[in-house]
């Protein structure tokens, strides 16, 4: 089982009524939240840790997590109000936040609220994201992680830092924070914006190997159009590499698209009997490049849509074929 541990919210997604007037559309939200759904959706076993409010919005958070194979043991509930987190969208950008956070159900995750030890079947833990800089989640999600860790050194932790900047007060600090959470993952997802804002004295393969040589055992970076790299210490201390192409689609908007690949990427190790220490760092460069592979097929076809809304294994079937990739 992968356990998706962070943020949960309400994303206000910016469209128009039937009568061309603007409104926005409350979506169920927040990157851990979104890659246990992708999880969930591909049939790989997944749980979402965290704290929900008792409000509407919490319960149509729970409701989809539930939905879309996921479990909810793990949740807690607050009488506090969900996280709001309303989206700008420009064609050909980024899409950008304005979060509403004070006081939030989700941002108040506490030591109490956590499982004082995990099931055997769980091999996975995947945090990251906002959740990581707002208090007191941050610090819990942080002590839940290393506590994990010594339970089970065989755990595998992926992160994604899905770098908000709007939200960092002091960059030196922040990155300093991104580095340990670094040290404590086997994996680490990033986006080449993301690795931008990091290190932007330093290139692209540079920045990988920064990241490597803190710990992890794959790097992971998203590159929008130009599909995924990854970089892999073996256990003999060798290294194997390689990119993968994403689809050509026509885009509606890339909101859930990194969160997608993170899920499917995690998906395809755990389908694939692959989510270990051990396995990870035995992985051949054709394995890597498969999961890659499968990741970016995940990421292109959300994008083809409006929202974070991942496919099922199903879709993704009559995805390849129609763009004639089943083989």
């Amino acid at each position: 089982m992968i356990i998706c541990c962070g943020e949960a919210l309400i994303d206000m997604v910016p469209g128009n009524d039937k009568e061309g007037n603007p409104v926005y559309r409350p979506i169920p939200g927040g990157s851990p939240y979104n890659t246990a759904i992708a999880i969930g959706r591909l049939g790989a076993p997944v749980a979402f840790l965290g704290r929900l409010s008792r409000d509407f919005f919490g319960e149509l958070l729970i409701n989809r997590l539930t939905q879309n194979n996921v479990a909810t043991s793990f949740i807690r509930r607050g009488e506090q109000h969900s996280t709001l987190a309303f989206v700008q969208l420009e064609p050909g950008k980024e899409p950008q936040y304005a979060f509403y956070t004070e006081g939030s159900a989700d941002t108040s995750l506490l030591p109490e609220d956590l499982p004082q030890s995990l099931p055997s079947d769980v091999r996975c833990i995947q945090f990251g994201s906002i959740s990581m800089l707002l208090t007191p989640i941050s610090s819990t999600i942080e002590g839940f992680i290393k506590r994990s860790i010594t339970q089970n050194p065989t755990l595998v932790i992926s992160f994604d830092p899905n770098v908000r900047p709007m939200l960092i007060q002091n960059r030196e600090a922040y990155v300093s924070s991104v580095e340990s959470w670094c040290r404590m993952s086997r994996i680490v997802k990033i986006s080449d914006a993301d690795l931008s804002y990091l290190y932007p004295t330093i290139d692209r393969e540079g920045a990988i190997d920064r990241i490597l040589a803190l710990g992890p055992t794959l790097v992971v970076v998203t590159l929008g159009k130009e599909g995924a790299r990854a970089k892999l210490r073996r256990a003999d201390g060798t290294f194997i590499s390689c990119q993968a192409p994403v689809v050509e689609v026509p885009v509606a908007d890339t909101i859930g698209a990194g969160d997608t690949f993170h899920g499917a990427f995690l998906a395809w190790l755990e389908q694939k009997g692959k989510m270990s220490s051990s396995a990870l760092s035995s992985l051949s460069q054709g394995e890597l490049s498969e999961a890659l592979s499968f990741a970016n097929l995940a990421a292109s076809l959300v994008c083809t849509r409006h929202g974070a809304e991942p496919p099922t294994m199903e879709e993704l079937r009559a995805f390849k074929a129609r763009h004639g990739l089943n083989n």
